[in-house]
């Protein structure tokens, strides 16, 4: 079923694809800030297509194995990334583009402190606590290593509300099914969560470093048009004008820690 699930999923957008256009996907911390390089991109390429579909990196691994047709990959892990390359699913370099940061975000209406820190977890009034799936979520991950981190994680266990991606953990706590939730700096950053919510930024050192990086895909390989296009998006994400984003959603550039 699931075979079958993935050969649906693949024929479907293979379909909605057409020549020089091609199919991102990115992890879901990404959300606002490829949009705006996206947006910078198309003011100097309007002629390039880029779809981007946004989910967990995990996911977005498992979907390239079983065939989806991306042509890039932008993971919140680079580790998947170097696993597609050992399985020949890659067709450039492997290219760190940031480094995450997570943080305790709350909505200005909860009556819950974050700024107190991490501790927060354990207040009366919070009953549910947002966090996305560590199986698959590289943010979710960290968040659990912090929670280990400080020893909390067996104490709120049972409060946490799982999300299948960390877009959908942030809404989980914008839509008042948690309290409280883990999720990235580059969401909270974002000027609708910042109307919403404030945060407290956890410390570095309470989780793995969550570096990101990202590749051309041998899908992109299949048509000359799609490459030149996957190259050249893949390319402007390492411009001055693409960092310069990224720094203002709250990550970190590789080799600037």
């Amino acid at each position: 079923m699931k075979k079958l699930l993935s050969l649906v999923i693949t024929l479907f957008l293979a379909l909605k694809v057409y020549a020089g256009e091609i199919i991102v996907y990115a992890a879901a911390d990404l959300t606002y800030a490829m949009e705006e390089i996206l947006k910078v991109y198309k003011q100097k390429y309007p002629q390039d297509n880029i779809k981007v579909i946004y989910g967990s990196s995990g996911k977005g691994y498992n979907q390239i194995v079983n065939g989806a047709p991306y042509d890039i990959l932008f993971s919140a892990d680079l580790g998947f990334v170097e696993k597609l390359k050992q399985q020949g699913l890659t067709a450039s370099d492997i290219r760190p583009y940031a480094v995450g940061r997570i943080v305790l975000w709350t909505r200005k209406d909860s009556g819950i402190d974050v700024s107190k820190g991490i501790n927060v977890v354990l207040d009366p009034k919070v009953n549910k606590i947002a966090i996305a799936n560590w199986e698959h979520a590289p943010y979710g991950r960290a968040s659990k290593e912090c929670l280990e981190y400080y020893k909390l994680f067996d104490k709120v266990k049972d409060k946490l509300v799982l999300g299948e991606n960390i877009s959908q953990t942030a809404q989980f706590i914008q839509t008042g099914a948690a309290e409280v939730g883990f999720i990235a700096l580059s969401l909270a950053k974002s000027e609708k969560l910042q109307k919403e919510g404030v945060y407290y930024l956890l410390p570095a050192n309470c989780h793995k470093e969550i570096v990101q990086g990202s590749a051309i895909l041998k899908h992109a390989t299949t048509d000359k048009e799609r490459f030149e296009t996957a190259k050249r998006f893949f390319d402007f994400v390492q411009s001055p004008e693409a960092r310069k984003i990224f720094i203002k959603y709250g990550f970190v550039l590789p080799g600037e820690e």
